[in-house]
C-alpha cells in the first residue's frame, strides 16, 4: 500500500509519501513540503496549496491519502488555516477517487512512538528510525506528513477492515425461525 501523508498548514504543508504493509518494513518514497508566502491572499495560498498537494499525487500515485484531523486550538486563526488546508488536501484526493482518512495527532503519536502525548522529536526520530533514514526529515512538519503515513499502514487496515466487518453484520438480515403448523391446521407455512 502506498499512503501519502498529509500535515496541513497554510505556511507549509507537510507531505510524505509512504510504501509498505503492517508487518512489513516501511519505505518512505518520497517527503517535502508545500510552503506558501505568509503575506498573500488567502485564496491564492489554497490555491498554491491545491497545486502542490496535485504535484505529489500526479508523481507518486497513492493508494489513499492520511490527513491529521485539524483539532481545536486557543489560536482561531491557525486553526482555520489549518483546516483550510486539510479541506484541499481532501478534495484533491477525493476529486481523483482516492480514499481519504484522518488520523488524530495523538493517534498518530502513539501509533508511531508507542505514546500519544510523544514530543515532536520523539516522533522525528521514530520515524527516522521506521524509515531507515541516514537523517531526521526536517522541517517537523514533513516528519509528521510520514508520521501520518506509518499510523494508516500500521493502523488504518485494521479499521478499514473491522469498519468492513460491522458493515457486512449490520447488511446481513437474520429472519426470525420458521414455523411449520402441524398436519391437518389451518396454518401454513411461516
Amino acid at each position: 500500500m502506498r499512503v501519502l501523508g498529509v500535515d496541513p498548514g497554510l505556511t507549509r504543508c507537510g507531505v510524505g509519501v509512504v510504501d509498505g504493509a503492517p508487518g512489513r518494513p516501511l519505505r518512505m518514497a518520497g517527503v517535502g513540503v508545500v510552503r506558501t508566502p505568509a503575506e498573500a491572499e488567502i485564496g491564492q495560498r489554497l490555491l498554491l496549496v491545491e497545486q502542490g498537494i496535485e504535484a505529489w499525487l500526479d508523481e507518486h500515485r497513492p493508494d489513499l491519502v492520511a490527513v491529521e484531523r485539524v483539532f481545536a486550538q486557543h489560536n482561531v486563526r491557525t486553526v482555520m488555516g489549518t483546516a483550510q488546508a486539510s479541506a484541499v488536501a481532501m478534495l484533491c484526493a477525493t476529486r481523483r477517487g482516492i480514499p481519504v482518512t484522518l488520523h488524530t495527532p495523538s493517534e498518530v503519536k502513539a501509533a508511531v512512538t508507542g505514546s500519544g502525548r510523544a514530543d515532536k522529536a520523539q516522533v522525528t526520530a521514530m520515524v527516522q528510525r521506521l524509515l531507515r533514514l541516514d537523517a531526521p526529515p526536517k522541517p517537523a512538519d514533513a516528519a509528521d506528513a510520514l508520521a501520518l503515513a506509518i499510523c494508516h499502514i500500521w493502523r488504518g487496515g485494521a479499521t478499514n477492515r473491522l469498519e468492513a466487518a460491522v458493515k457486512a453484520a449490520a447488511a446481513r438480515t437474520i429472519s426470525p425461525p420458521r414455523t411449520i403448523s402441524p398436519p391437518g391446521s389451518k396454518g401454513t407455512l411461516r
